[in-house]
């Protein structure tokens, strides 16, 4: 096998944070190392656990390593490679027996870890660009990344584009140390949030990251949020716990409600900043939806920080029995796509050119 000591010296001696991870089989991924952090530090709370993505099966983490680039499917392994076409066309439940098959700690990327980066952009005032118009950013007029899928539906345009080939503006922090493609591209299926007939359910911290975890659709592992406080309890089955948090359509726009007036078999949306919670919403619940990125924190202000959430979207089918979540948008998704665009319209079976995944990684503790 290859030695790749002196490209890992390589990669920290540019990039601190970075390094490169070795499977059980001795191959490497390019992966970004997120340290550990407190709600208060991204929210304008003045909570000061620590975010739930550093979190598993009750014991906080120093942090964790995600891929650097969205995933390239080899030999039925994901990679975090550079200037690769991102692997696509697979379902949820692919991805994940995929990044699991590399080892212990091994795993598609959960949503509680999305969400803290996400987060972290946000405060940070660094709402990274991406691949949403056909090879470009929708706000830039130049091309600068390599094509490896064209768009027979949008008359040949380009669609996908090779891993980490964008300008620095499509990294998250707009270094060469951060993570590339959070913005379009490809979806990005993200494990541990789900709807069942409009009902969020997830399963409790980053407990998802786990490979002992049960993801499946009957897994006992999925909760739903009692609205009042905030805490996790075992759902009915069918997305009508009493006294549970909901997505209903009020408006034009998505709200936490513990009813639903509004269910729909389609794709609806809403600014993610426009989201909002009904008054049987507590506060704990709402921060809870908010540390997952699941709704925006209005109260956060700051120089540099964008109350526009980069103007993306929510998009959520609250009216089918089992919806998985996506995040970031793809390349004809325009200024809706971005670390805060989320797409709860897919099944775990949906297969799409435009969806794929990223590779994670965590150490026992």
């Amino acid at each position: 096998m290859a030695n790749f000591e002196f490209s890992a010296l390589a990669l920290k001696a540019v990039a601190p944070s970075n390094d490169l991870l070795m499977d059980d089989k001795g191959m490497p991924s390019c992966m970004v190392f997120v340290p550990k952090f407190k709600l208060s530090d991204v929210l304008s709370t003045d909570d000061d656990s620590t975010h739930p993505a550093f979190i598993v099966n009750g014991t906080e983490r120093p942090g964790f390593w995600i891929g650097k680039f969205q995933s390239k499917s080899i030999n039925g392994r994901p990679y975090a490679l550079p200037c690769e076409d991102p692997t696509a066309s697979m379902n949820l439940d692919t991805f994940v027996a995929q990044a699991r098959a590399k080892g212990t700690g091994w795993h598609e990327v959960t949503a509680a870890e999305w969400a803290a980066l996400a987060l972290w952009c946000h405060r940070n005032g660094c709402e990274p660009k991406g691949n949403n118009n056909y090879g470009k950013d929708v706000s830039e007029s130049t091309y600068k990344a390599i094509p490896t899928f064209y768009d027979t539906g949008a008359g040949g345009k380009i669609g996908r584009v090779a891993t980490g080939s964008g300008p620095i503006s499509w990294s998250h922090d707009g270094t060469l140390a951060g993570i590339w493609d959070l913005n379009g591209n490809v979806w990005e299926w993200c494990t541990g949030i789900r709807l069942v007939n409009g009902e969020v359910q997830v399963i409790d911290k980053n407990n998802a990251c786990d490979n002992a975890t049960d993801l499946s659709a009957t897994s006992g592992a999925w909760k739903a949020i009692k609205a009042s406080d905030g805490t996790l309890v075992t759902p009915n089955g069918s997305g009508t716990t009493s006294g549970t948090v909901k997505l209903d359509y009020v408006s034009g726009k998505w709200q936490y409600n513990t009813t639903i007036s509004s269910q729909e078999d389609s794709s609806r949306s809403c600014s993610f900043k426009d989201i909002t919670c009904a008054e049987g919403v507590g506060a704990a619940a709402k921060l809870l939806l908010q540390s997952l990125a699941m709704m925006p924190d209005t109260d956060l202000t700051g120089e540099g920080i964008d109350a526009t959430y980069g103007g993306d979207t929510f998009w959520v089918n609250n009216a089918q029995a089992e919806r998985c979540l996506c995040r970031g948008g793809y390349w004809s998704h325009g200024g809706s796509a971005g670390v805060f665009d989320a797409n709860l319209h897919h099944p775990r079976s949906d297969v799409s050119a435009a969806v794929g995944g990223r590779v994670a990684f965590i150490e026992n503790p």
